[in-house]
């Protein structure tokens, strides 16, 4: 079953690192965009995954084109992908070893929050940390200076 306790959700944004968003944006009027920079203005580290503008930067951030790329260690892929194609960007989560998937805003795939479930990985669904964040009091990230 995905998240839904606040307690569990809470306990997952305190305990989260770095965040790849599947899904960024390079354009300021589209919500992961907004959403990428409150999360880095929160503390985490935030890597932005698009095939459409690899090699760019958002944020200060470079884009990658697909998560396998990702050489750190993550602990949440935050999905910004319509509920069809979600499945994909959870299956390249369990396979890369992240620590938990999140599915956006509207953003609803039961088989796909399933598997990642069975991989051993937290779910949150149809949610968006930018406004969980402050609704459940998480305190700002301290990140190691080496990240």
């Amino acid at each position: 079953m995905p998240l839904t306790a606040d307690a569990d959700i809470k306990t997952l944004l305190e305990s989260a690192r770095t965040i790849a968003l599947v899904g960024a944006s390079d354009r300021p009027d589209r919500a992961s965009y907004g959403v990428m920079a409150k999360l880095q203005a929160h503390g985490y580290r935030v890597i932005p995954v698009n095939p459409q503008i690899t090699g760019e930067h958002v944020h200060g951030e470079f884009v990658f084109r697909e998560l396998a790329q990702l050489g750190d260690p993550i602990d949440i892929v935050d999905i910004f992908r319509n509920s069809s194609a979600a499945g994909e960007a959870v299956d390249q989560a369990i396979a890369i070893g992240a620590k938990a998937v999140w599915l956006q805003l509207g953003v609803i795939n039961d088989a796909a929050a399933a598997r990642a479930e069975a991989a051993g990985l937290q779910v949150v669904m149809d949610r968006c940390p930018a406004i969980e964040i402050p609704r459940l009091g998480v305190a700002t990230i301290d990140r190691d200076p080496t990240d």
